[in-house]
């Protein structure tokens, strides 16, 4: 990132994603509607950091083509990934009837595989820009896609139980 805050935004970002994947690690009830409360509240950070990213790169020169194709690649794979980690968190019925998730060490994994994907393509992003801060400033959106996903492929698996 270019920008004076980009320190605080770097940790601020990884006190967001360290979070995530600690709730992660977590025994936590599958519910029908709370699963999508964090992938709204972080999609509406994203689209705000979305803004701030085009706003970085329009007030130098208009947004290209390229960035706009990998930043749509990128929340593709997102999505991707949010499937695929859906796929490594355990699913079961405890005790009580209740169906209950717990992600693994391979749901970690595939958090950091995500993370190394989103900041490759959000560098890709911005060198083939030039200017601004439109791939950095997609994080959050990426992560909504990504954990939407994942909670929406997760709720899915657990109705069959």
């Amino acid at each position: 990132m270019r920008d004076s805050n980009s320190g605080a935004t770097l940790v601020i970002a990884g006190l967001v994603v360290a979070l995530v994947i600690r709730r992660q690690l977590r025994t936590r009830p599958v519910r029908r509607t709370g699963s999508l409360l964090a992938p709204a509240i972080l999609g509406a950070v994203g689209a705000t950091g979305l803004g701030f990213g085009v706003a970085s790169v329009v007030k130098e020169r208009p947004l290209g083509t390229l960035p706009i194709v990998l930043l749509a690649m990128s929340l593709v794979v997102a999505a991707g990934f949010g499937v695929l980690r859906a796929r490594t968190v355990r699913i079961w019925r405890d005790p009580q009837g209740a169906v209950v998730r717990k992600g693994t060490p391979a749901t970690t994994a595939l958090w950091v595989a995500s993370g190394v994907a989103h900041l490759g393509l959000g560098l890709w992003i911005d060198q083939v820009e030039g200017v601004g801060i439109l791939g950095a400033a997609s994080l959050y959106a990426y992560l909504a896609i990504g954990l939407g996903a994942q909670n929406l492929s997760v709720r899915g698996r657990a109705t069959a139980l």
